[in-house]
C-alpha cells in the first residue's frame, strides 16, 4: 500500500525490497502506464544487483542502493522512443513512499563508487529508480556483447564459462511483475541452471580444487604453522560450500551472502556443524577430523547424486604422511570421466570464471573475464596441480 507521510517521519517497518518492487509497480507505476501508454507492451522486473534480489536484505540494506525499485524492459525502439519521457512522467507522478518508504534517491555523485540514498522527497518531482531498458541492452552491460542473442539463443560453453555465478543469480532470482513479450522470462528460464554437462564439468572443476589443497592442512601444522593451517581450511570451507551449492543446483552468490545461501540448501546435517568447528579449532586433530567429516558428508552427497559409480566416502592417509584427507581427486576424475561433451572433455579443470578468479574487478568487467577464458580455454592446459601438492 502506498501512503503519504511527513517528511521527518521516523523509520518505518523494515519491508523487503521484493515486497517494495512489488507495491510499487501494481499501486503507482502500473496504473500510470495504462493511462499515459495504454498500448504499451513491456516487462516489468526487479532483477540484477541488490540484496533484496536474492531475498537477503535486512534493515541494514536500507542505508545505501536500497528502496522501492525496479525495471521496465521495453522493445528497443519503444526504449529509444519512450524511454526518456516515462522516466520523466514517473518523476511527475509518483507517490513520495510506498509502504512508509520514500521513493526519492539521493546520488553521491562518485563516478568510482556510485551510491544512492534514500531521502525524504522535498521537490516538485522524485529522483526514483524506475529505470527503463530494452533487454538486448541490458543483457549486453551485464554480461557482454554476446549475451543478447540468449533472447532467441542458448550461451555457449565459452559463454556460460564465462559467467560468474553471482551474475547469474542475480539474473534467475528476483521477481518478474509483467512480461507482454515473454523474452525476459525466456532469457531467465534458458539461464536457470547449467546444461548437464556443464554442471558434471563443473563439479569435477570443484572437486580439483578441494584436492589441491586438503593435504596443506597437515603439512601447514606439522611445521608450526597455525595460522596458515588455518587459512587453507577455511579456503577448503569455502570450496566445500561452494561445491555443495553445486551439487544443489543453485548459483553461489559473492562472499557477503556465501553462508546464507549455503544455509539455505537442504545439506547433510553434519556438514555445516563440521565446518564451523574446523574453522572454529584451535588444534591440528580436531581441525583435520571435522575437516575430513565435511568431506565425507561432501562425497556422500555426490554418490546420491547417482552420476557416477559410488566412490568410497570414507576419509584416508594422505600417501605416506600422517595426515588424513578424502583424496577429492578420485571425485573429479570420477565426474570428468561421465562428460561426453568433446569440447569439455578437452578443457582444463579450472571450470567457470569465479572457480578460478574471484577478483570483484574482474567479474565485474564482462570483456576481461570473456578475454581471460578464451585465453584459458584456447591453450589446451594448464598446471594441474601436481607439482604444487608434491611438497
Amino acid at each position: 500500500m502506498i501512503t503519504s507521510e511527513p517528511p521527518n517521519a521516523p523509520e518505518p517497518p523494515f519491508v523487503p525490497g521484493l515486497e517494495l518492487a512489488a507495491a510499487l509497480y501494481e499501486d503507482a507505476v502500473r496504473p500510470q502506464l495504462e493511462s499515459a501508454y495504454p498500448l504499451l507492451r513491456y516487462a516489468a522486473a526487479r532483477i540484477g544487483p541488490g540484496s533484496e534480489v536474492l531475498g537477503f536484505d535486512t534493515a541494514r540494506s536500507a542505508d545505501h542502493d536500497w528502496g522501492p525499485r525496479l525495471q521496465l524492459f521495453l522493445t528497443p525502439e519503444d526504449a529509444e522512443r519512450h524511454g526518456g519521457a516515462i522516466t520523466a512522467l514517473l518523476a511527475e507522478r509518483l507517490p513520495r513512499q510506498v509502504h512508509g518508504w520514500s521513493t526519492h534517491f539521493r546520488r553521491t555523485g562518485d563516478p568510482h563508487n556510485p551510491v544512492s540514498h534514500l531521502e525524504p522527497a522535498t521537490g516538485v518531482t522524485v529522483d526514483h529508480r524506475v529505470t527503463v531498458h530494452h533487454l538486448p541492452g541490458w543483457l549486453t552491460e551485464r554480461f557482454g556483447p554476446r549475451a543478447a542473442a540468449w533472447i532467441d539463443t542458448d550461451p555457449t560453453t565459452a559463454d556460460w564459462l564465462a559467467l560468474p555465478q553471482q551474475r547469474l543469480a542475480e539474473l534467475v532470482a528476483g521477481t518478474v511483475l509483467r512480461d507482454d513479450h515473454g523474452t525476459l522470462t525466456a532469457v531467465r528460464r534458458r539461464l536457470h541452471w547449467y546444461p548437464d554437462q556443464l554442471w558434471r564439468h563443473l563439479m569435477a572443476c570443484q572437486w580439483q580444487r578441494i584436492a589441491q589443497e586438503e593435504a596443506f592442512v597437515g603439512r601447514c601444522a606439522e611445521t608450526g604453522d597455525e595460522l596458515g593451517a588455518a587459512v587453507v581450511a577455511a579456503r577448503l570451507a569455502r570450496d566445500l560450500m561452494r561445491l555443495t551449492l553445486l551439487q544443489h543446483r543453485t548459483y553461489a552468490p559473492y562472499g557477503k551472502w556465501l553462508g546464507r545461501a549455503f544455509a539455505r540448501l537442504p545439506a547433510d546435517p553434519v556438514l555445516g556443524p563440521a565446518l564451523r568447528a574446523a574453522l572454529a579449532a584451535t588444534d591440528p586433530d580436531t581441525r583435520e577430523r571435522r575437516l575430513c567429516d565435511a568431506y565425507e558428508a561432501a562425497a556422500r552427497a555426490h554418490n546420491a547424486l547417482g552420476l557416477t559409480e559410488p566412490l568410497d566416502p570414507a576419509r584416508r592417509w594422505y600417501h605416506g604422511r600422517p595426515y588424513q584427507v578424502l583424496h577429492a581427486e578420485r571425485f573429479a576424475q570420477a565426474l570428468q570421466g561421465t562428460v561426453t561433451d568433446p569440447e569439455l572433455r578437452g578443457l582444463p579443470l579450472t571450470g567457470a570464471v569465479d572457480q578460478w578468479a574471484d577478483s570483484t574487478d574482474l567479474l565485474a568487467h564482462p570483456a576481461a573475464v570473456r578475454a581471460a577464458v578464451d585465453v584459458l580455454s584456447g591453450s589446451g592446459g594448464v598446471q594441474d596441480g601436481r607439482e604444487a601438492r608434491s611438497e
